[in-house]
Order: C-alpha cells, then sequence, then structure tokens
C-alpha cells in the first residue's frame, strides 16, 4: 500500500511549486517589455518590434514546452531535474540580459527576421529556459503525490497571474522607477532566485516516495484513451484565434485608433486574464455565459470597425479590448472543458502552445506582407465564430434550413450597389453603419435566438465584414501602403482638394491639389499642416536663415509626405533622413504627392534609423536640424533623450540650433526636450499655437527649439509667441537608459489637451 504524504509536506510541496511558477512567469513575461526595449532604438521605436518580439516569445513558448514533454518520457526521475538545473545554470551564465555583439545595426529591409535572429541569439536560451517551467513543474508537482495532483491546472493560473502583474507592473512601477541597467540587474536577480526554487521542488519530488505518482493517477485515469488528433487540432485553433487576434487588435489599436506607446500590454494583459479565470476551479464567470456574450461580442467589433476611431476615443479603445477579452475568453473556456486527464497535460500544453505560435506568425509576420492593411482583425474576428462548439441542436429547424439562400440573395444585395456610383450606393454610403452594424447583430441573434450553427454565424459575419471593405469609412478615394513600420493611407477628399497622409487618424501631411474655386493648383507646392511659413517650424526656418543671412545647411529627420523640400530655397544644402523606404516611394509618387517632384526631385536621403545614420555625419556642419518624428502617436523614444541630443549638438554649426517638432495627441513632450537640451547646456524656446484653420489643413503645432545662446535663433528669442522654457526640476531627464512614458500621458491629460 503506497503511503501519502504528510500534510506539513503536502503544504511545502504546494507552496514551494506555486512559488516557483508564480516567479517563472514573472520573470518569462517582463523580460518582454524590458529587452525589447533594448531593442527599439535599433528599428525606429516601431510598434512592429512589439509585434515581431512577441511571435519569438511564442515560438519559442512552443520548444519549451515541447522540450518539457519530452523529458517527462524519461522513465528515471531524476534525469529531468538535472537535466533542467544544468540548462537553468546554463542560461544564467548569459546574463544580464545585452544585445549580442554583431547585431549592432539593421539590414535595409528584412527587418523581422533579423529581429528573430537577434532575439534568438542575445535572450534565446534563457527565455528557453523559462518557458519549459510552466508544464514541467506541474508535471513534476503531479508526481509528488500532492492530493491536487489529478487536477493540476491551477498552477497554470497561478504562472498566469504572474505573468499579468509582470506586464501591468512594468509601464507602471518598473519603467518610471528604474533604468533599463537596473531593471536588467534586478530581473537577473530574480532569475537566480528561480533557480533555487526549481531546485526546490526537484529535490521534493525525489524526496516523494517512487510510488507516490501512482495516487494522481487512478484506474480510470491511467486507462483513459490518448486525445484524437482531431481534438488536438482543435486545441490548436483554439489557441491560435484568440493568440492572432491579441496580434491584431493591438495592430488595429496602434493604427487606426490610437497609436499610445506600450497600449500593447494592456490587450496582452487582459489576454493572459482569461488563461487566470478559466482554469479556475470555479471559474468567476460561467462559460456558458461566455458563449452567450461571444456573439454580440464579434457583432460589437463589426460594429465598432464601421464607426471608425475618430469618435469618442476613449469608448472605442475599451469596446475593442472589451469584446476582444469576452471571445478570448470563449476560446479559453472551450480548451478548459475540453482538456485531458493530467496524464497528457505536456501534451495538451504542447497544443496551445502550438497554436499561439500559429496565431502569432499569421497576424505578426504572415499579414503584414500578405496584406496591405489590417485584414487580420476582420479574418480572426471571423474565424472566432468557428470557435464555438459543435453539435448544438438548432431551434426551428424548417426555417433554418433556408437562411443558406436567404443570406445568398442579401450578400448580393447589400454587396453589388458598391460597384456603382448611383443613388442607391450613395444611400447605401449614408447608412453604412446601421446597415453593417444589422448584418453583424443577425450574426448574434441566430447564436442566440435560433442556436444556429457556427458555420452560418461565420459566414453571416464574413457578409458583415466584406460590406465594411465595400463601403469605407473614409470620405474619398483612399489607397493603403504597409511596411513594417505600419500602414499608411493616403487620402484623396471628395473633391480632390487635398491629398493627406495618414497613420491611422494622425495626419503626417497633405497637399492641395486644387484652389478653393476648384482650379488646378499651380508652380510650387505651399508647405500646409504642421509647416506652413507663419507656424513653429516655418517660423524657426525663417528666423534661422535671416539670423545667418546665408543660404543655410540643414539636416531633416523624418520625411513624411516630403513638404520640408518645399520649405528649402535656392543654393541651400537639405539632407533627409528616413528609416521607412515605403515613406520615401509614396512622397516621390506624384499622383500622391508633388512635393518631391517640384522641389528637390534629385532627393537622395539617407535610409536607415537616424540614431544611427545621423550619427556618422561630420561634427559641426550644420546650421539647423528639425526632428520631425513626433507628430505621430507611436513615437521614437530614443530620439528624444539626453544622449540623442548630445549628437544632435555635435552635428550643429557655431550658432546652430535643433528644432523639435513634439505635436502629439497623448503625450506632452516638450518638457521631455526641454529637459534633454538643458543637459546638454542648450537653451529652449517653446511654441505652441492653434491656428484655428484646420478646414484648410493648417493645424496647431507644438515646437521646441534649442541653442547654445539667444543670439542663435535670432528673433524667435524676443517674440511673444515662443518662451523661453527652463526644464522642471522635479521631472527626470530621458536617457537612452530611463523613459516614462505614463508621465507624459499624465502630463498631457493633467493639461486638459
Amino acid at each position: 500500500m503506497t503511503s501519502k504524504p504528510s500534510a506539513a509536506r503536502n503544504r511545502l510541496i504546494l507552496i514551494v511549486y506555486t512559488t516557483a511558477i508564480f516567479v517563472s512567469a514573472l520573470l518569462l513575461f517582463s523580460v518582454q517589455p524590458l529587452f525589447t526595449k533594448m531593442v527599439l532604438p535599433r528599428l525606429g521605436g516601431s510598434p512592429a518590434v512589439w509585434s515581431v518580439a512577441m511571435v519569438f516569445f511564442q515560438s519559442l513558448l512552443l520548444a519549451g514546452y515541447a522540450y518539457a514533454h519530452y523529458l517527462m518520457k524519461l522513465n528515471n526521475r531524476a534525469a529531468p531535474v538535472a537535466v533542467h538545473l544544468l540548462l537553468l545554470v546554463a542560461a544564467m551564465l548569459t546574463l544580464p540580459l545585452a544585445i549580442r555583439s554583431g547585431w549592432g545595426d539593421p539590414p535595409t529591409s528584412g527587418y523581422a527576421f533579423w529581429l528573430l535572429g537577434l532575439f534568438a541569439v542575445s535572450i534565446g536560451l534563457p527565455f528557453f529556459a523559462l518557458a519549459a517551467n510552466n508544464p514541467l513543474l506541474q508535471a513534476w508537482f503531479v508526481r509528488t503525490g500532492h492530493p491536487n495532483g489529478p487536477d493540476p491546472y491551477f498552477l497554470y493560473a497561478s504562472s498566469n497571474i504572474g505573468s499579468f502583474l509582470a506586464l501591468l507592473s512594468y509601464p507602471v512601477l518598473l519603467e518610471p522607477m528604474f533604468t533599463l541597467r537596473t531593471q536588467n540587474l534586478i530581473w537577473t536577480g530574480g532569475y537566480g532566485l528561480l533557480i533555487l526554487l526549481i531546485a526546490g521542488c526537484g529535490v521534493l519530488l525525489l524526496r516523494s516516495p517512487a510510488s507516490a505518482a501512482a495516487l494522481n493517477f487512478p484506474a480510470d485515469d491511467s486507462d483513459a484513451p490518448a486525445p484524437s488528433w482531431l481534438l488536438r487540432l482543435r486545441w490548436i485553433f483554439l489557441a491560435a484565434v484568440p493568440s492572432g487576434l491579441l496580434i491584431a487588435v493591438t495592430a488595429h489599436i496602434s493604427t487606426d485608433v490610437a497609436a499610445a506607446p506600450l497600449l500593447w500590454v494592456l490587450p496582452l494583459s487582459l489576454y493572459l486574464l482569461t488563461w487566470v479565470l478559466v482554469f479556475q476551479s470555479r471559474p468567476l464567470f460561467p462559460h456558458q455565459w461566455m458563449l452567450m456574450l461571444q456573439p454580440l461580442a464579434i457583432a460589437g467589433v463589426v460594429i465598432l470597425l464601421a464607426v471608425g476611431g475618430e469618435q469618442n476615443l476613449l469608448l472605442t479603445l475599451g469596446g475593442h479590448q472589451l469584446c476582444f477579452f469576452i471571445i478570448a475568453m470563449a476560446c479559453h473556456g472551450e480548451l478548459a472543458r475540453t482538456r485531458p486527464p493530467a496524464k497528457y497535460l505536456t501534451g495538451f500544453y504542447v497544443a496551445l502552445s502550438f497554436g499561439g505560435m500559429v496565431g502569432g506568425l499569421f497576424a505578426g509576420l504572415i499579414a503584414p506582407f500578405a496584406f496591405s492593411w489590417v485584414a487580420e482583425y476582420p479574418i480572426l474576428l471571423a474565424l472566432a465564430a468557428l470557435c464555438r462548439p459543435s453539435g448544438r441542436e438548432e431551434r426551428l429547424p424548417r426555417w433554418s434550413a433556408w437562411y443558406w439562400p436567404f443570406l445568398a440573395v442579401l450578400a448580393v444585395a447589400l454587396i453589388a450597389p458598391s460597384h456603382s456610383t448611383g443613388t442607391l450606393f450613395n444611400w447605401f454610403d449614408d447608412r453604412r453603419v446601421w446597415v453593417i452594424g444589422t448584418v453583424g447583430v443577425l450574426s448574434a441573434l441566430l447564436a442566440l435566438a435560433l442556436n444556429a450553427n457556427r458555420w452560418k454565424i461565420f459566414a453571416t459575419v464574413v457578409v458583415a465584414l466584406l460590406l465594411l471593405r465595400a463601403y469605407p469609412s473614409d470620405e474619398g478615394r483612399v489607397e493603403t501602403v504597409r511596411s513594417f513600420f505600419g500602414v499608411h493611407k493616403i487620402v484623396v477628399t471628395p473633391n480632390g482638394q487635398y491629398h493627406v497622409l495618414m497613420h491611422g487618424t494622425t495626419i503626417h501631411g497633405a497637399e492641395r491639389f486644387k484652389n478653393d474655386d476648384g482650379t488646378p493648383a499651380t508652380g510650387r507646392p505651399e508647405p500646409i499642416t504642421y509647416y506652413y511659413k507663419d507656424g513653429g517650424i516655418g517660423q524657426a526656418i525663417s528666423a534661422m536663415r535671416k539670423r545667418k543671412g546665408a543660404p543655410l545647411k540643414v539636416a531633416v529627420i523624418g520625411l513624411g509626405s516630403g513638404t520640408l523640400t518645399c520649405a528649402a530655397e535656392p543654393g541651400e544644402q537639405w539632407k533627409f533622413f528616413e528609416i521607412d523606404q515605403t515613406m520615401v516611394d509614396t512622397a516621390r509618387d506624384p499622383k500622391y504627392f508633388t512635393y518631391i517632384q517640384n522641389c528637390a526631385s534629385d532627393l537622395k536621403p539617407v535610409i536607415g534609423d537616424a540614431r544611427l545614420t545621423f550619427a556618422r555625419e561630420p561634427d559641426g556642419i550644420y546650421d539647423l536640424i528639425i526632428v520631425d518624428a513626433y507628430s505621430s502617436d507611436a513615437i521614437p523614444i530614443h530620439l528624444a533623450t539626453q544622449e540623442a541630443m548630445a549628437i544632435y549638438k555635435s552635428k550643429l554649426a557655431p550658432q546652430g540650433a535643433v528644432v523639435m517638432h513634439v505635436s502629439n495627441r497623448h503625450l506632452e513632450l516638450s518638457s521631455v526636450v526641454v529637459g534633454i537640451a538643458e543637459a546638454n547646456d542648450l537653451k529652449s524656446w517653446v511654441y505652441s499655437e492653434d491656428s484655428g484653420r484646420d478646414s484648410e489643413y493648417i493645424f496647431s503645432t507644438s515646437v521646441v527649439v534649442s541653442a547654445r545662446e539667444d543670439a542663435d535663433v535670432g528673433k524667435l528669442a524676443a517674440s511673444d509667441q515662443w518662451a523661453e522654457t527652463e526644464a522642471d526640476e522635479k521631472q527626470r531627464v530621458w536617457t537612452d537608459d530611463y523613459s516614462n512614458i505614463l508621465g507624459a500621458v499624465y502630463r498631457r491629460l493633467r493639461d486638459g489637451e
């Protein structure tokens, strides 16, 4: 007869294993924002870095789970403990975290694959070791003979609580309080603590009687058949859809709603929270509730996509994430409902991680190359309908049999007018939100009222999503261009008067193609948007030109639509630095914009991250440096640090000045620039004014000019529109090692802008 461990020993086992899994998850998910932030300066702070990072982490999670699965097939109990501890110690020798030598400068293309390689050689081993801990420790726990061993999935909830806390604490506590170096040292210390905890778990396993595992594999469990391949494929699909949706929702928010930095943490935290909730022994939200709410959530996203991101921003942001949470809860709830006995635990986790990797690969790597817009979001939304359980008996079967021909007729009737330009098209276009929303709600009614099978719900959602493309929300003709650095839209206003370059809802530039009377605009294009002659940037250029009394030599970081090429005068030397080749191609194409064609036809911008390329410029040669990288909401932080300003200063000629365009809807950056300038012994003047001419595509701007002396900025020093500003002593200066995004968000909210 097998003796059971004592109650005290059971408590010790539970405490040590729960703590080890919690700490492991905390380290696993805190390293993601920590190391990715170290990498960001290599690629201009692009939000796509986060997406690629998540693909890497999901792929290595699969490798770790597979390693754990096959390690537990060894008959010797001591072997898995010894092998895993050796792996952890070997990984410890590669710490603290650092970007490996030879990976300093990115290539001119293939950024995603370069990033995957950088992550692999820099943190691959420690992350792989961490990734294996969750299934491995759960398998060890089963074999200790603990009374909770037959259903160890509650430990998965402990793991995800650690992950959830790590993600939320990073932007709220760690980033504002500690430098990257300090964060790195704290993380390395935590890794050392984890090795001790896992060693303790191994000792508790080895000290348990060899027959203790039999207590947790009763006869009916041991004789349970292995999960079928069909069920395994279902697990993979159920894991892939919410994993892909996680990246797609983040991309949509960053592209079409509000690309606030680190906003990706919120959907990822919700994603992890769903795992915590569904694997509770008594779920807080019953699975049946989530299955009932899921069709409403899908319909909700359809309506939100139809409405667009400009209206009620906070409600839209919250709406997308609430709907994502419900959809993920339904998918993960199905996984929890169909989980196998503990005997097949590691294989179950391999299926989950493989599905997560597949979803991440589709949304993070394949979709950006395959589509010119964020098409992965509606595709995965439709696939979410197929995550509903099958075998549900339909109500009113006589009527439901007619649904397929009804849907076909409805689809033709609604989509056909989009190919015309007559009265019928205008009627549908004016009522697009109501039409699309009604079809979306129809899919929910099918699920709730008729208990329709998932294929009918899927097909109805597809029709609603096709209508979104047939009747887009943007006024005028829209073309999209997608690259690693985001999705850009070129919008031609309905009367053809303006061509507008947009990133989501942020305007990067515009050109007037027709005058107010409808006649074509001719001659040298007039700079508008943020660059008009009476605005902050225009005034700064004029003041520097007058102060020097001779042609300027100017460096511009950020090309946009090429507007500033027309701010140059004959005899002046202007050099542009741009990270995104697709932006250069768009600005050069005269069907989109003619600034470059008319003002700098021989333009040869320097391609690459400006922090790297501009640093190679000769010292002391530029009269004016214009940093125009902040009108987008997803900002390159590394261009606004003390070290970055030191580079700008070193390139300035005597009496030169740095102009930083810091207009931003979500972040207050003027004080950041003033702080990094003062840290480099530069004075700063701040300009912030609302033009009141938005209808003419002339916008309010915030600009900071920094120079060594008052005389260097000419008439700006005495202008009422420019306020000489000193750094706030209470505000910590941003460096390559420290930045505080939430502080910038708070200041913008505090100032009521």
